[in-house]
């Protein structure tokens, strides 16, 4: 006999067994792509009227690659996150939710892929 309460067992803990890890990945994936957008902007701003070679300089500087990297990573994760959500909320047959989340990953890897090619074509001087 378990001396543990029925709210014992499922703190914590959601009905697929995840409990809090995909509202924390959300926020803070959130929070990440709050910094890095700030920091897209201010380098497309610091870059306007910059001939070519002076942006592709500035684009080749590994910090900068990095963090356009950060930003690319972080949000594709947290789009396929919150896509992934609205298929499980919203989408009721089970065989096509399915189908959805897996289109949905493989979008969010595409897109993943796609983008982190360019900046490491940009960053490596193609």
């Amino acid at each position: 006999m378990s001396m543990r309460t029925p709210l014992k067992k499922v703190r914590y803990l959601g009905s697929a067994k995840e409990g809090a890890d995909h509202f924390w990945k959300q926020r803070v994936t959130a929070v990440a792509n709050v910094f890095l957008g700030i920091f897209l902007v201010w380098l497309i701003v610091s870059l306007v009227g910059a001939d070519h070679a002076s942006v592709k300089a500035r684009l080749a500087n590994p910090l900068i690659a990095l963090a356009i990297l950060a930003l690319v990573i972080s949000g594709t994760i947290h789009m396929r996150m919150g896509m992934q959500t609205i298929i499980e909320d919203y989408v009721h047959g089970e065989g096509a939710k399915i189908v959805l989340l897996m289109l949905n990953t493989f979008f969010a890897a595409f897109i993943a892929l796609t983008c982190v090619y360019a900046v490491l074509k940009l960053s490596f001087g193609a």
